[in-house]
């Protein structure tokens, strides 16, 4: 059974970030930042339920880092 958000798969979500450049050279924390940032922008244009969703996929993030599921920094 699939988990989703927003009409899209979760899992399939999670996956797409796992094989995101900012992922494999930044690690999870930049890309919780990069949708924060995303979010923002959707707020200074007037796109607050987009902001809202944005704002929901960054905490998705954010629980599978504290669940062990994402590495949130990549060790140099």
């Amino acid at each position: 059974m699939s988990r989703e958000m927003f009409g899209c798969d979760i899992d399939h979500f999670m996956d797409s970030i796992r094989n995101s450049a900012t992922y494999k050279l930044s690690g999870a924390n930049m890309v919780v930042a990069g949708l924060m940032s995303d979010a923002q922008e959707e707020l200074a244009m007037g796109a607050n339920e987009r902001a809202r969703q944005t704002l929901n996929c960054a905490k998705a993030v954010l629980f599978e880092i504290m669940e062990g599921k994402l590495i949130a920094d990549v060790a140099r």
